[in-house]
């Protein structure tokens, strides 16, 4: 019997895409309602609490420099299939922990297995939709992708109500499932070229990554962005419930300004991709999240009590999220159709250790008030910012 894939013109394709890219936001923003809980019934403090996501975010770095190069080798579907598998053997043993070390290793290989997803979906988009079009499908596929962090803090909250925090990681693992026997289904493989594993094969690609300007600049500076949303979402919760004062039921509908965003960003983005270079979205989407750090700061210290202050402005940072992330992709990218696998792994492997690093350091100076966390994430939307200009201004001097 024959199975039927999913062709590139399919709209399914890009639903089954921003589906797999997912699984990386819903395991962040599913569980961050639960942090408090989880940190009493664990017995420990907002500082480990952070650890749970650095822990996650680390292994989900890590894996991108075995992942990608994994799937240039042996195909994209057989690496999404076995790092998904392992996702949910670890979502499992995330709900059987009963202290925090066990989480913390466990939510290591979590992020181990998630990141497949994310990597994954992206190479594949690059495979089947080429150079060109790239950028519009990406933004396509993050418009998608945004209705994960929509529903996944009030649907954590609302589990919360009647159900215990390691409720919220059985529901991830039967997501994982979906997403293995979907995969499995319906996506064809789109592998164009196998490379070799050899070290020094494997090597000389990163070297030619790395080398590139323009891969090196775009890849940190949408890092930092990104960077920026995981401080603002891995203290969120303490900010906005032990804070400020806000019921775990109603904490994700702060999340809704960002997500509407994002949304807005992304599909603005697809629509940009007809008249500007994807250099210059970048350029527009980094100002437009600096813009918004100082937003929320003035008004931190204006309205130091107030949810709005925070909440609204973050809506605009998200916009410029919208705008850098399909797009920094679509250029690291563009140029190595023949190790995508390798260039998304690394895209990924540097967003997620800035997200990971920024995380660990936001937990060790968040105690009362949210101004650590404002002021990191000025700091790194500058320097994403200083970073785009450069990419803009390589970009400028190349054309003819």
């Amino acid at each position: 019997m024959s199975r039927r894939y999913l062709h590139h013109d399919s709209p399914w394709l890009l639903a089954l895409l921003a589906a797999m890219v997912a699984l990386g936001p819903l395991s962040v923003d599913m569980y961050i309602p639960a942090m408090p809980n989880m940190m009493l019934a664990l017995g420990t403090d907002i500082s480990h609490m952070h650890l749970t996501l650095s822990a996650y975010l680390t292994g989900f770095a890590l894996f991108h420099l075995i992942c990608g190069p994994l799937a240039d080798r042996f195909g994209r579907k057989p690496i999404l299939l076995l790092g998904t598998a392992l996702f949910v053997l670890a979502c499992l043993g995330c709900t059987l922990s009963t202290t925090i070390d066990q989480l913390l290793a466990f939510r290591l290989l979590q992020g181990v297995g998630a990141c497949v997803g994310p990597t994954l979906a992206r190479t594949v988009t690059r495979d089947v939709f080429g150079p060109t079009k790239a950028a519009r499908a990406l933004s396509l596929i993050a418009m998608l992708m945004a209705l994960a962090p929509a529903i996944a803090p009030t649907l954590g909250g609302l589990m919360l109500l009647v159900l215990p925090w390691n409720s919220i990681f059985v529901f991830l693992g039967i997501y994982g499932l979906a997403m293995m026997f979907l995969v499995h289904r319906l996506l064809p493989e789109s592998l164009p070229i196998r490379q070799s594993l050899h070290p020094f094969a494997i090597a000389r690609n990163y070297r030619e990554l790395v080398m590139d300007p323009f891969y090196l600049s775009v890849t940190l500076a949408s890092g930092l962005v990104y960077a920026g949303l995981i401080t603002y979402l891995s203290s969120s919760s303490f900010v906005y419930i032990e804070m400020l004062g806000v019921p775990v039921e109603y904490f994700g509908l702060i999340f809704l300004t960002a997500v509407i965003g994002y949304m807005t960003g992304s599909g603005l983005s697809a629509r940009l991709t007809r008249r500007l270079a994807s250099e210059q979205v970048m350029l527009l989407g980094a100002s437009l999240s600096v813009f918004a750090c100082c937003l929320m700061l003035t008004g931190a210290h204006i309205w130091p009590h107030s949810v709005m202050a925070l909440m609204l402005p973050m809506m605009f940072y998200s916009t410029g999220l919208g705008l850098v992330l399909p797009h920094a992709m679509a250029i690291a990218l563009r140029p190595f159709a023949h190790i995508a696998g390798t260039a998304s792994a690394l895209l990924g492997f540097i967003q997620m250790s800035l997200s990971a690093t920024a995380s660990a350091l936001a937990g060790v100076f968040l105690k009362d008030t949210p101004l650590p966390m404002l002021w990191a994430m000025l700091v790194i939307t500058l320097l994403a910012l200083a970073l785009t200009v450069r990419a803009h201004g390589l970009y400028r001097r190349s054309k003819p």
